[in-house]
């Protein structure tokens, strides 16, 4: 099944306007298709693969004169796994200054090194998109609100990989598999772990805190190793497109929490292959935290997606009190109770409302497509 992403017009709109477009996010979320599917449109274009050895060589330290023979009657390019290609950054700028009405597109499985390598290099020459399985607002798109609704539970449980999505009776093959194949391959080839079996006991752990508050003191002790290391794993998660974390929100240092993170997986999906744990969500314990890590993804999809200037934290006050998402836009304080069953009972905490003023709504199972999708 083809699903139309989101942002493909964005992306389309920003051909031959001078800049490099580089599109990021974990492996096999589309972006290979996503990119072939634009420059098909277009027409003819020059396709480098950079798991390939010969194309690796050719890109690593060319001179001028050897990227002007290999993109000779090309105006499209794209070059994909570019943080394969050392020096890709020096490469991708002469290509982008020196040859003119060339469109160059770059899509990268991790940003542990291709954020480095072309940071200081396309300052000011690349417009930079992210892509991630696919959102409820896509899925929305080739489903009617019935059937969004009756898939509400399986795509938590099995979250929202376009290979998930395509295969349905196969979902926990794919994702052990993927967990194996993507999960570690980026972070172990790129940062030079040298405990694999260390990084594996973090990953379990911070799945099994989804939704909680995290202490670097309390999983160095969990797990073993000092809380610098595990801060520095953390990051390399983060920007292997595994996890992601959300801030603390805060003016009065004293009496709000701001030492610990929220820390969420990027897919639902992932995080249940890591733990094992596929069961029915009636009959777990962790059903409130797997909903508000689905509507904390889908959110952050819409967000990003649509381009909101959107600020996203969390609130919790040393004397109770707690807010799963507090969003900041324009200086205006926008606050929400995540919770899973509609009839539940949602309250904006007094010792918030005493402190700030903000706006106050509920997301639940009812309501959830109109806080992540055009509707």
């Amino acid at each position: 099944m083809q699903i139309h992403r989101v942002i493909y017009q964005d992306i389309q709109q920003q051909f031959f306007k001078g800049r490099i477009i580089l599109l990021t996010g974990p492996r096999r979320v589309g972006k290979s298709t996503l990119i072939h599917n634009l420059c098909q449109e277009y027409g003819d274009y020059l396709f480098l693969d950079g798991d390939d050895p010969s194309v690796r060589q050719l890109l690593d330290t060319p001179n001028f004169e050897q990227i002007r023979l290999l993109l000779s009657g090309h105006k499209l390019v794209f070059i994909d796994e570019a943080q394969r290609i050392k020096n890709i950054g020096l490469t991708l700028k002469m290509m982008n200054d020196r040859i003119k009405d060339l469109q160059v597109i770059v899509s990268g499985s991790s940003s542990l090194d291709l954020g480095d390598k072309l940071q200081e290099s396309l300052t000011g020459r690349k417009w930079e998109y992210h892509l991630y399985p696919i959102s409820w607002e896509e899925w929305f798109q080739h489903n009617d609100y019935l059937t969004l609704s009756q898939q509400l539970e399986s795509r938590i449980l099995y979250g929202m990989y376009p290979e998930v999505l395509n295969n349905p009776g196969a979902e926990e093959k794919i994702l052990k598999e993927l967990t194996k194949s993507y999960l570690y391959k980026d972070i172990l080839a790129l940062s030079g772990i040298k405990k694999p079996d260390m990084l594996e006991k973090l990953v379990t752990a911070l799945a099994y805190q989804v939704g909680n508050e995290v202490s670097y003191n309390e999983l160095s002790q969990l797990i073993g190793i000092d809380k610098n290391t595990i801060s520095v794993y953390i990051e390399l998660l983060e920007k292997a497109f595994v996890i992601y974390r959300l801030k603390p929100y805060g003016e009065n240092q004293r009496n709000e929490i701001k030492s610990h993170r929220k820390i969420y997986f990027y897919d639902t999906g992932i995080r249940n292959a890591l733990i094992n744990n596929f069961n029915s969500l009636t009959s777990r314990n962790d059903k409130g935290a797997l909903w508000e890590n689905f509507v904390m993804n889908e959110r952050l999809k819409f967000i990003e997606y649509h381009q909101l200037n959107i600020q996203s934290y969390f609130w919790r006050a040393r004397q109770g009190g707690e807010i799963d998402l507090l969003e900041k836009k324009n200086d205006q304080l926008q606050a929400y109770e995540i919770k899973w069953n509609p009839q539940s009972k949602f309250k904006m905490p007094i010792s918030f409302s005493n402190r700030y003023e903000a706006s106050f709504m509920g997301i639940h199972t009812d309501n959830i497509l109109g806080f992540v999708a055009k509707v």
